[in-house]
């Protein structure tokens, strides 16, 4: 009865850091599922976007090291436990923003300034109405302080969540290792990792539910919604996926603060590497002084092993990608293929992410079937990586051109302006306007002003468009953008990506046994750490920005703000699908690294 109580206790922690790590990921994940939604209402490029999606690094890489070095001499049960708190308060705190901001003003340089109201009916042709000297509202000190104050605590909620989180896996994966025999560890931390990995696909399943509703749907009532889903101008309820996730976390943070400091080991061999561990702590003394002491000397002499060395760059390498790949998936479905973000968000979450999971437990379950050396765990991550680069090179080749837009990549020979013809010259138009219509030509307009229309038809149809010509009349437009017009590229797209990921993550598991086999018994919580530190470093840092910032150079239109680039509103597809999937090069990289091993 014993045996099976010690048993028990140890599939339910596995199964309470699974329930954890998915929690916390789901949190940390919603930001990304949100991302497209987030910039547009608050204003935001793609860099900008991407240095917040990696703050959350910044106070984890300050701390992991150090803490994970203390691993194998504190309680680290309880240390995970505080962890998790610390990360819930954070996630409370991200969707602050929404409540200490005004209402979400989606046609705010037409409508609102004009009016007082908003309605599409305001952004026709009135050549009576001069808007072009309208106050740009957003420019006040008032509204410009009240941004930054909303980054700021974006910001500050990211670091917090990278504090928090610290403790998290580096504990929970040594913890499992040290009670788990070689035999079961291996699936141990394939089940964990497989958990881990639904997390990031229920933030995105979240956030394609959460997107669907408005995002003053605790403000306003929805009859003055007049924006769909489909609108370019809708902005989703990002911040309630915040406090949902955060929930979660809180909750799944309360039975670490009852499991013991060691759990007894499953074979003798854990008895062994317990005793290792025991004696090596005692000999090193206990007190803080002492264990600072041989900081550098642990550090080096895992620096220095040259199997840990390769396949933690092999794993840089290839989390610098999938960083910048996560951050911005969504926003480059819904721009290269016309997806509405809810929609892009459910397919992540229902067929990319999953598919990752599947790779991550077949590759848990080949290394347990076949009990694979190190050496054998290396070649696995070649050929994982090898087929993963095969498939992964025809998406180089997949995607939407951009639509034709009027005065962008669309022009006439009575072009007398960026966005004015001669048939709308006499409009007065306001350059900032932004409420897209597609013509009966199939001509995109930035705004029915500047496609000459003139009435407007139940917020159904825009009529007496002289930009737009039917059969030599006055043609009409319908709201909203025209879209790509290349649906049928997106299943093949959706299929090559979700194998590409099957067989990368192959090697998930793999590599994180090549990393606790080849350091020494009481080093693994400090080399996970140093692991975890140099993916914040070298990838999960920077990969997002430097994504973020090759996708701002595809931008052709920029939202402007107190006269400075804001949030885009029309990329090169072209360009935005060649700078944002490099995966076969990267991939290349990666098995150049392994291939040593």
């Amino acid at each position: 009865m014993s045996r099976i109580w010690r048993v028990g206790k140890k599939c339910f922690f596995v199964f309470c850091h699974g329930f954890l790590q998915l929690s916390q990921l789901l949190l940390s994940s919603y930001l990304k599922s949100s991302i497209s939604t987030i910039e547009k209402r608050f204003g935001l490029s793609s860099q900008t976007s991407g240095l917040l999606a990696s703050f959350n690094e910044v106070g984890n890489t300050l701390l992991i090291v150090f803490v994970s070095y203390f691993g194998s001499r504190v309680n680290r049960p309880r240390f995970i436990g505080c962890g998790a708190i610390l990360v819930s308060i954070a996630g409370f705190l991200m969707s602050l923003p929404h409540f200490i901001t005004g209402h979400y003003e989606y046609d705010q340089d037409v409508a609102f300034a004009s009016t007082g109201v908003f309605s599409n009916s305001t952004d026709l042709c009135q050549p009576a109405i001069s808007t072009r000297n309208l106050s740009d509202t957003d420019c006040m000190p008032h509204a410009v302080k009240g941004n930054h104050e909303v980054l700021l605590i974006l910001f500050i909620g990211q670091a917090l969540l990278g504090i928090g989180g610290v403790p998290i896996q580096p504990f929970g994966i040594s913890y499992i290792d040290d009670f788990a025999s070689e035999r079961n560890s291996p699936l141990y931390l394939g089940i964990l990792f497989a958990l881990t990995v639904i997390g990031p696909g229920v933030a995105f399943m979240l956030g394609s539910a959460i997107l669907r509703f408005y995002v003053d749907i605790d403000k306003v009532s929805p009859e003055e919604i007049q924006l769909t889903n489909k609108d370019p101008r809708w902005v989703g309820a990002w911040w309630l996926g915040f406090l949902v996730a955060a929930t979660l976390v809180a909750l799944s943070a309360i039975p670490y603060f009852f499991f013991p400091k060691e759990m007894p080991k499953e074979v003798r061999i854990g008895m062994e590497i317990a005793r290792q561990i025991e004696g090596s702590a005692d000999s090193r003394g206990t007190s803080i002084a002492s264990s600072i002491s041989f900081f550098p000397v642990v550090l080096l002499r895992n620096l220095r092993h040259p199997v840990y060395l390769l396949v933690v760059l092999a794993q840089v390498n290839l989390s610098a990608m999938v960083a910048g790949l996560a951050t911005f998936m969504g926003k480059f479905l819904e721009r290269q293929f016309s997806l509405t973000a809810s929609f892009a968000n459910m397919i992540i979450g229902s067929v990319n992410i999953p598919g990752a999971i599947v790779g991550i437990v077949a590759g848990g379950a080949i290394m347990k079937k076949f009990q694979m050396t190190l050496k054998q765990c290396g070649g696995m991550c070649v050929i994982g990586m090898l087929l993963c680069v095969i498939f992964a090179f025809p998406l180089l080749f997949l995607g939407c051109p951009t639509q034709k837009v009027a005065g962008l990549n669309y022009r006439r020979s009575s072009d007398v302006g960026p966005h004015s013809f001669e048939c709308n010259s006499k409009c007065n138009c306001l350059d900032k306007a932004y409420n897209p219509i597609c013509g009966a030509d199939g001509i995109e307009y930035i705004s029915p002003c500047f496609a000459g229309s003139s009435s407007l038809l139940s917020f159904q149809n825009y009529t007496n468009c002289r930009c737009i010509s039917t059969n030599g009349a006055e043609g009409s437009a319908s709201p909203g953008t025209c879209g790509t017009n290349c649906s049928h590229l997106l299943l093949p797209f959706v299929v090559l990506s979700c194998l590409a990921g099957i067989l990368a993550s192959t090697s998930h598991t793999p590599s994180f046994m090549l990393i606790l086999r080849s350091v020494q018994p009481e080093d693994k919580s400090f080399a996970v750490g140093i692991q975890f530190l140099l993916l914040r470093i070298l990838a999960w840092m920077p990969g997002p920005v430097l994504y973020g910032s090759a996708i701002d150079t595809t931008c052709i239109l920029w939202e402007k703000k107190c006269k400075k680039n804001a949030a885009c509103r029309y990329y090169d597809n072209d360009l935005f699908r060649q700078r944002y999937r490099p995966i076969w090069g990267k991939g290349l990289g990666h098995l150049v690294i392994c291939f040593p091993i």
